[in-house]
């Protein structure tokens, strides 16, 4: 099953200090945030500020993404070579979203350095930036709350949580996260929510009611399109776009209806309802 990509700002991603290491060859990773994001996968967007090949030989080009909490590390080498070579002509500052696995490196006990090993890089634009922070928003304000919650109960209970109504995957991973850190400062990402949330003015940008408007009209268009093989994401994103939606909020519904599982690729480029 295909793990879902977190929408997690730089500000809580570097603050993980707890990693699970997947036991067999093809089980997954995870960096569990202090908040309880289990992250094997992530999906950012950001301004690219610079890019570095860092390798002694070959290459491994390492880029910093900002976004207005903090900086991701984002590496890629041979073995992500479509990323290799985006980075390695890109311009700074750009707009760019990464979707990427979650690494991590523990050089000794209590020191971990979390950084993304990029799938797909692309250049995008102020608005999908601005699309992002938002739904990054969203995310962190529900982790915030599961976190309140589990911190609130003796002992903390995934399956209480999940009867509140919280995904399973963020009911695990807040019990994960209580387990394995000390001290968890809510109010802190409460205060770096603020921040990131800050440069908007009000009435910006009407996310939620967008969100799910997009959704629905972008389900629709995939079952309408999608045959016997599936859609094509360029299709479904020109369909969309032809119904007066913005193109970079169809993106963002494609990618939230695939985590969610609405919808999934049965081929690479194509998309089928569940």
């Amino acid at each position: 099953m295909r793990e879902p990509a977190w929408r997690v700002f730089a500000g809580e991603y570097n603050d993980a200090m707890h990693h699970i290491e997947g036991e067999e060859q093809m089980s997954p990773s995870y960096v569990v945030t202090p908040l309880g994001a289990m992250v094997n996968r992530l999906y950012l967007v950001g301004v690219l500020t610079d890019v570095e090949n860092v390798a002694q030989e070959g290459e491994m080009w390492r880029a910093h993404i900002s976004d207005p909490t903090g900086i991701y590390a984002v590496y890629a080498g041979e073995y992500q070579p479509e990323a290799a070579a985006f980075l390695s002509e890109a311009d700074t500052p750009s707009y760019v979203a990464v979707a990427g696995k979650a690494r991590a490196y523990e050089p000794e006990d209590g020191v971990l350095f979390v950084s993304v090993r990029p799938e797909m890089v692309r250049e995008v634009d102020e608005a999908m930036r601005d699309y992002w922070i938002v739904e990054a928003a969203r995310q962190t304000q529900q982790r915030m709350e599961a976190m309140t919650e589990g911190l609130d109960m003796n002992p903390p209970s995934e399956y209480k949580l999940r009867d509140l109504g919280y995904p399973p995957a963020l009911a695990r991973g807040v019990v994960t996260a209580i387990e394995a850190y000390d001290d968890i400062d809510v109010e802190h990402y409460r205060f770096l929510l603020r921040e990131a949330l800050s440069h908007f003015s009000s009435g910006r940008i009407d996310y939620e009611e967008d969100m799910d408007d997009a959704e629905e009209s972008v389900f629709e268009a995939v079952q309408e399109l999608e045959g016997d093989e599936g859609a094509l994401w360029d299709d479904i994103v020109d369909h969309a776009a032809k119904q007066g939606l913005d193109r970079h909020l169809v993106e963002e519904a494609l990618t939230s209806l695939m985590d969610k599982g609405a919808i999934y690729e049965p081929i690479l480029g194509k998309l089928k309802t569940t």
